[in-house]
């Protein structure tokens, strides 16, 4: 296959993190080759390449392609989860795209006021717009997201899909509870708290111990006791372990909280 030649001097050139080389590489294989069978492969490389080189729009874009042209390529579910990457990646860029809006930072605004406006969370203005602390000044152009973000959670994979309208954001993998016990329904988050206190049988259990089974986060849905939380066991995502709640490993809980603010729809189906 005269595509196989392209298709090694990208490895090569990904083996020496020489990204734009790969890039160069594989666009040419997937223009000259349309039909060959590195094609699928190409694509999912080429998403990596642009990636790794913070072209998060051009990335996603890779992997659309991807998706929509081999549904039944045994690389849909890698290239599912690196478009989640990308998705977070362009999310909380300072990357314009159709699915963002621009406010003007006016006299008396805070950060706090502008999310509360806007409909998103502190977290996601400081990281999106890259600011640093709470310092935001008049006249300042601030990205926000557009558009509703929702949680779907199927006990049935122990996935939680994030999406924004009717789009995919990203999926996660998540504990669920254990005899079937993560109640079924759409709930609403009504409290985000970082570093949380748990309050178990009488103890106090600070944020910073390891006996602290909520993580570095919590989202706390309209039905008492129940939530999603961080984890200190990475270990039991994909299981059914937890006393009712939804378990996410550390990082992942961080990257939703940024993103999701109270009053963000929760659906957990079976």
């Amino acid at each position: 296959d005269s595509a196989r030649p392209r298709s090694c001097r990208a490895e090569s050139a990904a083996a020496r993190q020489q990204w734009a080389e790969a890039q160069a590489a594989l666009e040419e294989l997937i223009a000259t080759y349309p039909e060959s069978p590195w094609t699928d492969d190409a694509l999912v490389r080429l998403g990596e390449a642009l990636g790794q080189q913070e072209r998060f729009a051009e990335a996603t874009t890779a992997y659309h392609t991807f998706l929509e042209q081999f549904p039944e390529s045994p690389l849909a579910a890698t290239a599912q989860e690196r478009l989640g990457s990308m998705n977070i990646g362009l999310l909380l860029s300072p990357t314009l795209t159709p699915s963002d809006g621009v406010v003007e930072v006016k006299s008396g605004d805070t950060l706090g006021k502008i999310a509360q406006r806007t409909g998103t969370t502190v977290e996601f203005l400081q990281e999106a717009n890259a600011v640093q602390g709470s310092l935001i000044r008049p006249g300042q152009k601030l990205k926000v997201p557009k558009g509703r973000f929702t949680i779907v959670v199927d006990k049935s994979d122990n996935r939680l899909l994030l999406t924004r309208g009717d789009e995919f954001v990203k999926s996660y993998r998540v504990a669920t509870g254990k005899d079937n016990s993560t109640p079924v329904g759409t709930f609403k988050v009504v409290n985000r708290i970082p570093n949380p206190v748990w309050y178990t049988q009488g103890a106090v259990v600070p944020p910073d111990s390891p006996e602290n089974i909520l993580g570095t986060r919590w989202l706390g849905f309209d039905k008492k006791g129940y939530g999603i939380h961080g984890s200190v066991d990475p270990t039991a995502m994909g299981k059914q372990v937890t006393a009712g709640c939804v378990r996410m490993t550390n990082g992942d809980v961080e990257e939703l909280f940024t993103i999701v603010p109270v009053g963000t729809e929760v659906t957990i189906v079976d």
